[in-house]
């Protein structure tokens, strides 16, 4: 038996070939980026026809190279708080908004939460730009033909390959409308947000799956018969594709932005432990939620600097960082997207200080860097409170992290003393969603085989003077 997994990322789609202990198959990966269009107004969409055809691309590579053969569950992983309106014929009306839109505003004389905790405790959001509490209403107001349904990514390229395609708890939550105890959207917020009858998708249920249509089954004849899962909100199949499935391991990742998270089981109906008012809580599925904190900037800080700074490059750039101690570099805020909810700063809201003749384009890089390890230590605390106990050990991970040790050192000196340790596998995500469509988590056999660390790069110094990075 393999699974296919599926990434619905932000800068790119992935498909991938697992093993049945949802293990990455060597060389069976097919990847394809996608343009992301920011604008200066803080518009960030994505094309959904291109996406869906970078998605279909990705599995035809997977198909030609007879990589398909065997295969017997698809799990996706897919970026949360994406929106896209539809016309009567299920056409979209204008690109599809990303996490990462800061245009939504209230509109003048709406309606707002009759009680702010008590809309925060039941959906484990705030109304708030990034939800689709606000962005209904100002895609109403700015979209140029009236809206008949809205949908997130997932449901749209499922609709076009599946036969039913229904909105998981998890894709659900991170819109703001669901309430996380009845699993059911929430009346208060679907008021706010100025949601008709028919308007929304229908929910998954947790034994759902769903089937090709005929065109695509003949497409791909080796998923004909192919059940696929519900989408998992990425940021929490990253925590289950890292090992932190439990309240004693929190997951620190840093990919195009960077969060946060700790995952609890949570059955439905159950009454939740109380929620701190700086953070977010979400699905993982129908048995668990992930809390956490989630920022704007992350990786993308990195490719910033690299393009506009003329940082050196490789191993330069790493010795120059190695000449800078964590807490050397550049004071920054690194709110250069704005903030990610509670927050409301927009984008541009990033700043530099302190900066001198001697100032290196390194320094700032530096300062950039820690910033975001500052930011991610202060919620970490918050996040203790939320679990009787506290958080032993953080697992490191994303693209941006694989790109700098001296990145992966700064945050094993601000989360002290806490053991870090870092997870080089780019796939944890895919992993993650694998996992939860296997009904892993819910088996009786351990789990402490799932997000294998690399001990030889830990983040954290097992004695003092010893050096964070052997060579």
């Amino acid at each position: 038996m393999s699974i296919l997994a599926l990434d619905l990322g932000t800068s790119s789609v992935r498909g991938l070939i697992l093993d049945n202990a949802a293990v990455p198959l060597p060389g069976a990966l097919a990847r394809r980026k996608v343009a992301l269009a920011v604008d200066r107004d803080g518009a960030a969409t994505l094309d959904p026809a291109d996406y869906l055809a970078a998605l279909i691309d990705c599995v035809d590579d997977l198909a030609q190279a007879g990589r398909l053969d065997g295969v017997e569950l698809v799990a996706t992983a897919a970026q949360w708080h994406s929106v896209l309106p539809l016309d009567a014929t299920g056409a979209p009306i204008g690109p599809l908004m990303t996490w990462l839109d800061t245009r939504p505003t209230v509109l003048p004389g709406a309606p707002r939460p009759q009680d702010d905790a008590d809309f925060h405790r039941r959906t484990g959001t705030w109304w708030h730009r990034f939800y689709w509490t606000v962005r209904l209403p100002w895609l109403r107001r700015h979209g140029a033909d009236r809206p008949v349904r809205f949908v997130g990514l997932p449901e749209f390229v499922f609709a076009d390959l599946l036969d039913t395609a229904p909105m998981s708890v998890s894709q659900a939550s991170g819109t703001g409308l669901l309430d996380l105890v009845t699993l059911d959207w929430d009346a208060e917020a679907c008021q706010l947000a100025g949601v008709r009858s028919g308007e929304l998708p229908d929910l998954a249920a947790a034994d759902w799956r769903g089937r090709l249509r005929d065109g695509y089954a003949r497409r791909w004849p080796a998923l004909a018969e192919v059940p696929w899962t519900a989408a998992i909100g990425d940021g929490a199949a990253s925590n289950i594709g890292s090992g932190c499935v439990d309240a004693s391991r929190a997951a620190v990742t840093v990919g195009t932005s960077a969060a946060v998270r700790l995952v609890q089981a949570a059955p439905a109906g159950v009454p939740l432990s109380p929620l701190p008012d700086n953070l977010w809580r979400y699905r993982v599925d129908h048995t668990r939620i992930v809390t956490g904190r989630a920022y704007s900037a992350g990786g993308n800080l990195y490719g910033w600097a690299n393009r506009e700074l003329r940082l050196p490059r490789g191993a330069e750039l790493d010795r120059a960082l190695d000449l800078i101690e964590p807490g050397e570099g550049v004071p920054a805020d690194p709110r250069f997207g704005g903030d990610r909810p509670p927050g409301r700063a927009p984008a541009g809201a990033g700043e530099l200080r302190g900066l001198g003749f001697g100032t290196t384009a390194v320094d700032i890089l530096a300062g950039l860097m820690e910033g975001v390890c500052k930011q991610v230590a202060g919620d970490l605390d918050s996040l203790e409170s939320t679990v009787d106990g506290s958080v032993d050990e953080v697992i490191l991970g994303g693209g941006a992290l694989a790109a700098s040790r001296w990145w992966r050192r700064a945050f094993g000196v601000v989360l002290a003393p806490r053991q870090v340790r870092y997870m080089p596998d780019p796939e944890v995500g895919a992993t993650g969603a694998a996992l939860v469509a296997l009904g892993r988590l819910d088996g009786p056999g351990p789990l402490t085989d799932i997000g294998q660390t690399d001990d030889a790069d830990s983040a954290t110094k097992s004695a003092p003077g010893q050096p964070l990075y052997p060579s």
